[in-house]
């Protein structure tokens, strides 16, 4: 199984070591691992100017050798993005984004600066949160600089409790042109398992999003659980690769310097699925 969401200690809100989280994949039954650590360019992130590349990449080697035949190790990151930090997201991408063989861009914010917390949705409709959220989405998508979009309905995992009706098929329409960018770019997007232990309860995103974008055409989805402990690692992967062939994708992707090999779904799960 392939667990291509995991923080370490080159994240602000993390404090698990590569090493450690390393071995956790191994027990858990993991076979390749991207380590992607927050990039954060958003004033009010308290990861702004935490991540630091070039001790990353040798951190990340050094571990790689480590586990080398027991657990693939890939050198990942988690962009943060939006429209008032793309100038620096370029800049990144353009000095470093070679050097990775997996890259997320994610969008966390929202209007004025705002992390898209439990607060934010005091004031707003679901649609006032979901719309922007979706166009800062499909800006990331059309950059071209990710691999993958991570979290795609990010919102509904920090929904309150007087929000918590989300309903994809309400977004359906909004998500169709993005399925569409992501296929002409070559840019796919991750099921994020860490929904399935958090109050959404169901992956970000879930099944029918998955049929919409096969429906469209779409081949190239990713499996992380953004762990920041060492004991979810792994977690909700076969769950997931199960409900991805139940909707239609009967592969999921690996990179190696950022470019992608599909993988059958069939294969990670084994004779006994």
């Amino acid at each position: 199984m392939f667990d291509y969401h995991v923080h370490s200690t080159y994240s602000v809100d993390c404090a698990i070591p590569m090493e450690v989280t390393c071995q956790a994949a191994i027990e858990a039954g993991v076979t390749e691992i991207a380590f992607t650590d927050h990039l954060d360019h958003e004033p009010a992130d308290p990861g702004c100017g935490y991540y630091r590349a070039d001790d990353y990449l040798r951190e990340l080697d050094e571990n790689r050798d480590r586990f080398a035949g027991a657990l693939t190790v890939l050198r990942g990151v988690e962009i943060d993005f939006n429209d008032r930090i793309a100038g620096q997201v370029e800049a990144f991408v353009s000095a470093y984004g070679s050097e990775y063989d997996f890259v997320i861009g994610s969008v966390h914010y929202g209007f004025g600066g705002a992390i898209i917390f439990p607060e934010y949705f005091a004031e707003r409709t679901l649609d006032e949160v979901f719309l922007p959220y979706f166009d800062q989405v499909q800006k990331a998508v059309e950059t071209g600089w990710f691999d993958v979009i991570g979290h795609l309905d990010l919102p509904k995992r920090y929904a309150p409790k007087t929000h918590r009706n989300y309903d994809p098929l309400r977004y359906q329409e909004r998500l169709l042109p993005i399925f569409d960018a992501m296929i002409a770019g070559g840019v796919g997007f991750e099921i994020n398992t860490s929904g399935l232990r958090q109050a959404p309860k169901t992956s970000m995103p879930g099944p029918s999003v998955v049929r919409w974008y096969v429906e469209r055409g779409g081949t190239l989805i990713t499996t992380g659980t953004d762990s920041h402990a060492p004991q979810t690692v792994g977690a909700g992967l076969a769950k997931t690769l199960t409900m991805l062939e139940l909707n239609g994708m009967q592969q999921i992707a690996s990179f190696r310097k950022r470019q992608p090999t599909l993988v059958a779904i069939a294969d990670l799960l084994g004779p006994e699925s």
